[in-house]
């Protein structure tokens, strides 16, 4: 069987001809131990791996599980990160999240971040491989904060990103104050879940879904307590869901936050908002 032929595979199940070839490609850099310079190149592809391959092809077709829950990994701003039911796929969208934080910590000199529900670690991870701020990634998930520890522990951030067990602040100590808080929160209304995108229905309840009506929970609990945890004129900054923007501005601006900014992705949509207190 030709690579173009496993490619579709997945074509013929819906899958975009781009997503599709690179998805086989990945999938031949997983299971052949090939790249793709080597498929350029010419290099024989060994038929039992290429069956491997093929076989992999047809389990993401048939049953739309995501790429990066069949590889164990996905990449996220050009690094590996382990994935499994227990976490969150890390999204592009996610990096223009990291890229703010970043900016915002590197232009106070801030020293000491937040992520809350840290899911894979990869806010942490970047946040804290880019800038020079100590970042704490905390979730409610024991398994999803072992897989964190092992991404993070992969890119050599020992002491840069740490990792603690807790209910959104449930488990910040008393006499802790940071800098910024950062979180990715679940965002999605429970009455959703019906009409959710295949591929998505793989990721956690627990980082998707929200008990309201609007998605906004996660916001209201995360804004509201955040004045404990934060030093003064501190930071704070959140990824948002479609159609979030003006609510979410109107609870940071109700918890006394102010100077608040907010970022688009490429589809023009608005997708991270920070503020500062007050």
């Amino acid at each position: 069987m030709s690579i173009q032929e496993i490619v579709k595979i997945l074509t013929s199940a819906g899958i975009e001809e781009n997503e599709a070839n690179a998805e086989v490609k990945l999938l031949i850099e997983k299971f052949c131990n090939l790249t793709a310079v080597d498929i350029i190149m010419g290099k024989k592809l060994d038929e039992s791996k290429l069956n491997i391959v093929r076989e992999k092809a047809h389990e993401r077709a048939r049953t739309r599980k995501p790429i990066q829950h069949i590889l164990g990994y996905g990449y996220f701003m050009g690094e590996k990160f382990e994935v499994t039911k227990d976490t969150l796929i890390p999204r592009d969208e996610t990096e223009i999240l990291v890229r703010k934080a970043v900016d915002i910590i590197n232009k106070n000199n801030y020293k000491l971040a937040l992520d809350v529900g840290t899911g894979t670690g990869c806010i942490a991870c970047m946040v804290a491989n880019y800038s020079l701020s100590q970042v704490i990634g905390l979730d409610i998930s024991s398994d999803a904060l072992q897989i964190a520890l092992n991404n993070a522990s992969r890119l050599n951030l020992y002491n840069k990103a740490i990792f603690r067990k807790s209910d959104i602040f449930s488990n910040v100590r008393e006499n802790e104050k940071f800098d910024i808080i950062i979180s990715n929160p679940p965002y999605i209304p429970i009455k959703e879940k019906a009409n959710i995108q295949k591929e998505v229905s793989f990721d956690p309840d627990l980082a998707l879904y929200t008990n309201d009506e609007k998605g906004l929970e996660f916001y209201e609990k995360i804004s509201k307590e955040a004045y404990k945890v934060l030093n003064p004129k501190g930071h704070i900054a959140f990824e948002i869901g479609l159609g979030q923007c003006e609510d979410v501005k109107n609870i940071l601006k109700n918890n006394g936050f102010e100077n608040i900014e907010v970022e688009k992705d490429l589809a023009g949509i608005e997708r991270v908002i920070s503020a500062q207190l007050s």
